[in-house]
């Protein structure tokens, strides 16, 4: 028989903070009302990490791990153990223990009632620093406010999710993953559980500044056409501009020769703003037919070094 619910834990270079992680998910999956899986996805960690999932593989039976084939980042990774999870309830969770595990009892309990998407919501950062918890708050406003769907704010990829929603999840062909998003964009009955947000418990932060920016504009962009919008809108109001600068050269060449308006100075200004404007649209198109292109390649998602399946299901 297949288990009940099915744990997924992405889990790059973290072998500092596998045997609490292990402890503190066992001591829930020890409490729960049926069978548990437990699925770990090394995203290609260089680190002790492989090796302490084959050990733990050897002495729970409940545990299974999948290896890929090299790092493809955090949402393939989930995305790779959504693939092979067996479970009616499926929780998604990161291995650095600030998705505290105890909470999965909650979030079941809401799915028992009849929900099926149960979403963490952050309340709290805590021991984070001003610009971190300044920039996440921005985003994640910006993006509910430009989103084409409602994708709550405050809200990372720890979650339950019914396995019809995972279902549907993996029947998504996209290869640009916001787990996130796609949670929002597929409907079904979903509700909110609250947290504070615990510091790391051990090992360094992945998810450096660049790999954050990186990932709020693959959301921005996978959940929104405002961007390209806005560049239209900016191209407008440039040519208006233009136009009424072009009236005002003429204007001053005309009746004030001699105005420190005219010259090289307004003509370096107009340049440097038009192409300014054009670098920006450029720049903007680009990040949607990058989209465009990695869809037309039509490569797998992830490729597999290791499989150590569950030997209890």
């Amino acid at each position: 028989m297949p288990p009940k619910y099915s744990f997924i834990i992405p889990i790059y270079n973290e072998e500092k903070t596998i045997s609490e992680l292990y402890r503190r998910v066992s001591a829930v999956m020890d409490t729960l009302d049926g069978e548990v899986e437990l699925i770990l996805v090394n995203d290609g960690s260089r680190d002790r990490s492989l090796e302490m999932m084959r050990e733990l593989h050897q002495q729970d039976p409940r545990v299974c791990y999948i290896s890929l084939a090299r790092n493809f980042g955090h949402q393939i990774a989930v995305t790779a153990g959504l693939n092979f999870v067996q479970g009616e309830a499926i929780a998604i969770l990161d291995a650095d223990l600030q998705d505290p595990p105890e909470l999965i009892p909650e979030m079941i309990a809401k799915w028992q009632q009849g929900y099926q998407v149960i979403y963490a919501q952050r309340t709290e950062r805590r021991k984070e620093s001003w610009f971190k918890r300044f920039t996440a708050y921005s985003f994640y406003r910006i993006l509910k406010r430009l989103a084409d769907v409602d994708i709550p704010t405050d809200t990372g990829d720890f979650c339950l999710m019914d396995r019809r929603v995972v279902d549907v999840l993996n029947a998504m062909p996209e290869r640009n993953r916001y787990i996130r998003g796609l949670r929002s964009w597929i409907g079904f009955k979903q509700t909110a559980v609250y947290f504070q947000r615990e510091p790391r418990f051990a090992g360094e932060v992945k998810y450096t500044f660049r790999k954050s920016l990186s990932l709020a504009i693959n959301g921005l962009v996978s959940f929104s056409r405002v961007p390209l919008r806005m560049s239209t809108y900016v191209g407008l109001i440039s040519a208006v501009v233009a136009i009424a600068m072009a009236f005002l050269v003429l204007y001053w060449r005309l009746f004030q020769p001699h105005s420190p308006l005219t010259g090289f100075a307004m003509i370096a200004i107009a340049v440097f703003f038009l192409g300014a404007v054009q670098l920006v649209s450029i720049g903007i198109l680009g990040e949607y037919i990058g989209r465009i292109y990695e869809e037309v390649k039509g490569r797998p998602l992830y490729t597999l070094g290791e499989v150590g399946r569950s030997r209890k299901f």
